[in-house]
């Protein structure tokens, strides 16, 4: 199924992150592992209760990090769906944990609310006629008529868009469907993750990254033989470069930079989050890769105590 696999974000405090995201926003912490790269870094993934694609926004919590920089070339907004007449009630939600946020507003028809996270993210909760019957995390202390369904999609703001829209109808799957004012919005599919929109602003600086910026996006590849299709056609068909297959333990990844400057990942839907814990327990204890094993003692001693897991 094409579509966004998940959001990677960098945060700052890990405990302030896991709290804003678990008992704010009322996601499931579907994994606590670390940053297979820098391993003394933990690793985040939040979503819906089986951790589905398409639900999931993860974090780098590097506590020193500097803030980012909106402009060019960058993820700006990470939106997640919510059933259509909620927004009333994330208004009061938000006000109530202090939680700075716009006027409730449209776009593309769509009620939308815009805030940020306690890094600067920039998050949106966009409204979404039937949202209410789809599957929903009873555990995260959000009414089940209110709850985050998923990722609805991401904001990318570009200098020039053709190169990117290319990458996405050709490659990945959307199609063109709506545009308005400097806007267009692509989709995929009408459940999580469907949608990306892209925002042409040539007057703008390029952004930087940092804390309270996004990291990558991923989309879906349903197994390694699409995906190794995908980095052949993004070499071929659009002079793109990706990187070798990297191990993810819950799904193997490729990377590439796309023509507008922010980075790209396509990840296999399997083996999923349930391959080293019981889907009951997703969440509540560090895991490791097998490579990193050995070094558990002294991961655990350099990482940040964190307050358990209900």
């Amino acid at each position: 199924m094409p579509g966004i696999h998940h959001v990677t974000g960098i945060a700052g405090n890990p405990a302030r992150n896991l709290e804003f995201y678990t008992r704010t926003l009322g996601l499931r912490l579907v994994k606590r592992t670390v940053n297979f790269d820098d391993p003394g870094t933990y690793h985040f993934y939040f979503g819906d209760e089986r951790g589905s694609p398409g639900s999931i926004l993860t974090f780098f919590p590097w506590e020193h990090a500097a803030p980012g920089r909106d402009g060019t070339g960058v993820t700006h907004t990470v939106a997640f769906r919510v059933p259509e007449g909620a927004i009333s009630a994330w208004v009061q939600r938000l006000a109530q944990r202090g939680v700075k946020h716009a006027a409730p507003g449209l776009c593309f028809g769509q009620p939308v609310l815009e805030f940020a996270d306690p890094d600067g993210m920039h998050l949106a909760l966009i409204g979404v006629a039937g949202a209410e019957r789809e599957p929903v995390w009873s555990g995260g202390g959000v009414a089940a008529d209110q709850a985050i369904r998923g990722l609805e999609g991401v904001t990318l703001v570009l200098e020039a868009a053709s190169q990117t829209a290319a990458v996405l109808t050709g490659l990945l799957g959307f199609q063109e469907e709506a545009r308005e004012g400097d806007r267009v919005r692509y989709r995929a599919h009408g459940g999580n993750g469907g949608v990306v929109t892209i925002r042409e602003a040539v007057d703008l600086p390029a952004a930087r990254m940092g804390r309270g910026s996004v990291h990558h996006v991923a989309f879906c590849a349903r197994d390694d033989r699409e995906q190794a299709d995908m980095s052949r056609k993004l070499v071929s068909d659009y002079h793109l470069h990706p990187t070798g297959q990297k191990d993810r333990q819950y799904f193997r990844s490729i990377y590439f930079r796309e023509p507008g400057g922010v980075l790209f990942e396509i990840a296999t839907l399997e083996p999923g989050f349930a391959i080293d814990e019981p889907a009951a327990d997703l969440g509540k204890t560090l895991k490791l890769p097998p490579f990193l094993e050995p070094r558990r003692g002294y991961l655990e001693s350099i990482l940040p105590r964190l307050e358990p897991m209900p």
